[in-house]
């Protein structure tokens, strides 16, 4: 696993263009946990997860953090699931899928 095994803690950055509809002068890295990490899963680059890794409490904290995403496709699943050692059924975006079933008319 390429992304983990070259992550050094410290120094990294997270690339602002993934958040290109904040205001980085007034952004709250903390409040804004969840979207940071939906948008490194989505679009980031290996430095973005280096980044987001010190951030948020190293691999463990961006794990329990990917958790609570409310959205994410089937791929970026997979890619979590896979990466962070969990079960799609750990992740909100999954059980939310689930209880969201459509009308048996549809």
């Amino acid at each position: 696993m390429v992304i983990l095994d070259k992550y050094i803690p410290g120094g990294h950055r997270v690339n602002t263009a993934l958040l290109w509809e904040y205001d980085m002068e007034t952004f709250d890295w903390q409040k804004s946990k969840v979207v940071v990490v939906q948008r490194v899963v989505e679009m980031g680059c290996p430095e973005d997860f280096y980044a987001a890794f010190d951030l948020y409490g190293g691999i463990e904290g961006f794990r329990e953090i990917v958790k609570s995403v409310p959205y994410m496709n089937e791929l970026d699943q997979h890619f979590v699931c896979t990466f962070f050692n969990l079960k799609k059924a750990e992740l909100r975006c999954y059980t939310k899928k689930q209880s969201n079933l459509g009308h048996w008319n549809s």
